[in-house]
């Protein structure tokens, strides 16, 4: 079932503000159907995280098949992790449908395939835009990149840029970092904490982007990349504090996904005007 649902927020909630309880208890009710389009090192990894999510993981990356596929999927993820031939063309077709979709714009700025294709793709006007402090600030034209995937500047650092991207693109950026930023043209919301184990897991940003995708499906963007980045840091925390390490975190991530509840997001993002 195709679920594209723009949800408002409720009544007892501001229109500057946004519900990621709501939101996840709409996600569980739906399933959405996700397109991934990702970096081939974090494939399996996401599609479990989605699964996990509550939301129906596809990873269909094929030219001639992508943009059919996108017509029908609730939200789509764009990740140029690994951007081959093959992924450029059918993200180029995936972001013609009329589906909600998110821009993972990985490593842009320190390498030119992928930066080219990310400023080519911004005309296509994502729904939501995640990423490093660095790599915003690359796509807004102010920086010249992280060092490769990871960053070198805070996400305070790109708030400017991102909501210069969110004017232009009239979507969402979403600033991963110690205390995710995240803003459209109106309004700003930070989600803090989440656990640094995070990052010594291979896929915890790029399945973060197909959660956002996943969120599109049933709320509004703004909505959507808070109710994902309030998951990832409920699940996160809850995850380090049972694990040894990265290898048994990124098991208990899993299971911590599944079990949050729309309850848990409830006082975990800060909003200003």
């Amino acid at each position: 079932m195709v679920v594209r649902t723009s949800s408002s927020p409720s009544t007892s909630t501001p229109a500057w503000e946004a519900d990621p309880a709501g939101a996840l208890a709409r996600l569980r009710e739906a399933a959405p159907l996700t397109q991934c389009i990702t970096n081939a090192v974090v494939t399996n990894f996401t599609a479990n995280a989605l699964l996990a999510l509550g939301a129906a993981p596809a990873m269909c990356d094929i030219p001639g098949e992508a943009g059919l596929f996108a017509g029908i999927a609730g939200g789509v993820l764009v990740n140029l992790g690994t951007p081959t031939a093959e992924q450029r063309d059918a993200a180029r077709e995936a972001v013609t449908a009329p589906t909600p979709w998110v821009l993972d714009p990985v490593a842009v700025g320190a390498l030119p395939v992928r930066t080219a294709l990310a400023h080519e793709l911004l005309a296509a006007r994502p729904a939501i835009i995640r990423g490093n402090a660095s790599e915003i600030l690359a796509l807004a034209g102010v920086g010249a990149g992280g060092r490769g995937v990871d960053a070198t500047d805070a996400a305070e650092d790109a708030l400017d840029a991102a909501r210069a991207l969110a004017e232009r693109t009239g979507g969402t950026v979403a600033v991963s970092g110690e205390v995710d930023v995240i803003v459209d043209a109106e309004r700003t919301a930070r989600v803090p904490g989440g656990s640094a184990l995070l990052t010594k897991v291979t896929g915890g940003g790029c399945a973060l982007g197909a959660a956002m995708a996943a969120f599109a499906a049933v709320a509004e963007p703004f909505e959507a990349a808070i109710a994902a980045s309030a998951v990832w840091a409920v699940a996160s925390e809850r995850a380090a504090s049972g694990s040894r390490g990265p290898g048994s975190f990124a098991v208990a991530f899993l299971d911590e996904l599944a079990a949050v509840r729309p309850e848990d997001l409830t006082g975990r993002a800060e909003f200003a005007r």
